[in-house]
């Protein structure tokens, strides 16, 4: 009843005032929708299962209206029922997100809904993610002030969103930023520019259970330093938090530590970039008995990228927040134009390698005394492979209506600590693929894909190809198969076969399409989510204006 309060006030407050002043010709409003169904058909082939509802649909509605100081927004969400792979806790409809902002002079606040992170996002960070299923919103309070030039503060207070109720924990935080270079002008001339911050998060959770002795309040800090100069640059984080025993860890005692430190050089047609991390029993959530991406209070980086091809994101990873220790570098290079490799174009060379292992840890029977669960080495590599993978990109343009994208992945896979299951060996498979691009005319484009994954691990070999047409009329059609032509058992030799069709004019984007989907995982920057296998239509809306 408080939360339908909240929101009448707030779209009646949001709609009388800007009613008021657009009839006056003032303020802005903004919004977007996207709208995603699907209609199911049952196949045990590929193991889709029956949906009785036959159509599912995920609706995203998005309303925001600024003038001068005051903004204020709202979002209606409608799942009827909730796409496959999405939680069934999230059927029905609403309004979960919805806020005023109010900014003067060097202070903004805001209440109701908010977005925030602090750092990287190692002891906070809220978002919204909705291909993740993903909300972790605050419900409170922020303020933002900035006494003077060079220093930034942030306090905030609320509850996270829990599907279309809130979690049990309170979760408070401040965030101070100093900018060196901006304190004054003298420091402003200065090439090396300097950003120095620091963070405190705690979460509140009463706690009443026989067993075990829960603290009530739990809280994290981190520092951070970010130094550039010229083409260099150098950031770190380092972040501690106090025990937090809770379902992802086992309730074990244990403090929890990260540190992120990244280095990067770059100039004209060169960048190199090497980055690394440390974990150690950092999950962070408003309650601690919730599981996968619920109520996640933190967000730890994902050192590997985020591949945008089917093939090369065949197995993702997933940030492990019980431990890992991982590197990554990355050089970009592009071949001078008129070069015999670069041609009259140029070429551009991606060369990527990630490597992330289990901490070197030593179990520790005390769970009569401290209950820590194990001790770790900062720093030093355990014996258990994770995740490893080398990709080289090659870009290069033939002519200006012609070019063509090569990639390879050899990659190292451990299925059981990365998804959660048992029984399986490690899988070790090589990608490759090639990307295409033709114009015929300034309208009309072809765009085509040929991938192919090949291992003797899990599902034997794949390959892929995509074919998609852009005509001059904003209307496109394509094509895309699947073929698992290298699984151990033929029966399961199958084409994911698809075929799509739609209108894009601006902003507004449809498409609808029809085939077989199968099941795996997606993720997005480490935090990930399953996709079931699925057969049948699908429809997707999105505009913005």
């Amino acid at each position: 009843m408080k939360n339908i309060l909240i929101t009448i006030t707030l779209l009646t407050f949001s709609a009388f005032y800007a009613g008021a002043q657009i009839l006056n010709g003032e303020g802005q409003i903004h919004g977007s929708i996207e709208i995603d169904a699907q209609f199911y058909k049952p196949d045990s082939l590929i193991g889709a299962p029956a949906v009785p509802e036959k159509m599912l649909m995920n609706t995203y509605d998005q309303l925001d209206y600024t003038n001068g100081r005051i903004s204020s927004g709202i979002r209606y969400e409608a799942y009827q029922d909730a796409l496959e792979g999405y939680s069934s806790q999230y059927d029905g409809s609403g309004f979960p997100y919805k806020y005023i902002d109010y900014k003067q002079d060097n202070m903004e606040v805001t209440v109701g809904n908010y977005y925030e992170q602090f750092g990287s996002g190692m002891i906070l960070r809220t978002y919204w993610q909705p291909q993740l299923g993903v909300d972790n919103s605050l419900n409170g309070v922020r303020v933002k002030f900035n006494p003077t030039k060079g220093i930034y503060l942030k306090g905030i207070i609320g509850n996270q969103r829990y599907f279309w109720g809130q979690g049990a924990g309170l979760v408070r935080g401040f965030d101070g930023e100093i900018n060196i270079n901006e304190l004054d002008s003298a420091l402003g001339n200065m090439k090396t520019k300097i950003i120095l911050g620091g963070s405190f998060v705690s979460k509140y959770q009463a706690a009443s259970d026989p067993t075990y002795n829960f603290p009530e309040n739990v809280g994290a800090g981190a520092g951070r330093i970010t130094i550039t100069n010229g083409g260099f640059s150098f950031y770190t984080e380092d972040a501690y938090k106090i025990n937090d025993p809770d379902a992802i860890n086992g309730n074990i005692f244990k403090p929890g530590d990260a540190i992120l430190a990244r280095a990067g050089y770059s100039q004209k047609g060169f960048s190199l970039l090497l980055t690394g991390e440390h974990i150690d029993n950092m999950s962070f959530k408003s309650d601690r008995t919730a599981t996968a991406n619920n109520l996640d209070i933190n967000y730890l980086p994902a050192l590997p990228r985020d591949e945008t091809y089917q093939l090369a994101a065949f197995y993702p990873y997933a940030t492990q927040p019980n431990g890992e220790e991982g590197m990554d570098a990355e050089l970009k290079y592009k071949i001078p134009k008129k070069s015999l490799l670069g041609g009259k174009y140029g070429t551009d060379v991606d060369v990527e390698y990630s490597a992330i292992t289990s901490l070197d840890t030593i179990n520790l029977n005390d769970q009569t005394t401290t209950d820590q669960g194990y001790s770790s080495k900062f720093f030093k590599v355990g014996q258990t492979g994770y995740f490893d993978n080398l990709t080289f990109e090659v870009q290069h343009k033939f002519s200006p209506d012609f070019k063509l994208i090569a990639q390879y992945d050899h990659e190292f896979y451990n299925k059981d600590v990365i998804q959660g299951e048992t029984g399986f060996t490690n899988i070790i498979s090589d990608v490759g693929v090639l990307d295409g691009y033709y114009s015929f005319s300034s309208s009309h484009t072809l765009h085509m894909e040929l991938q192919g994954l090949s291992t003797k691990q899990d599902q034997g070999n794949w390959v892929f190809a995509l074919a998609e047409y852009n005509f001059g009329s904003d209307w496109f059609l394509g094509a895309l198969d699947e073929y698992n032509y290298g699984d151990p058992d033929p029966t399961l030799r199958i084409h994911y076969f698809t075929v799509t069709g739609g209108y894009m004019h601006n902003a507004l984007h449809i498409t609808l399409g029809y085939g077989k989907q199968r099941a795996g995982i997606l993720c997005i920057g480490g935090v990930c989510r399953n996709i079931p296998a699925s057969d049948g239509f699908t429809l997707s809306i999105t505009n913005s204006f």
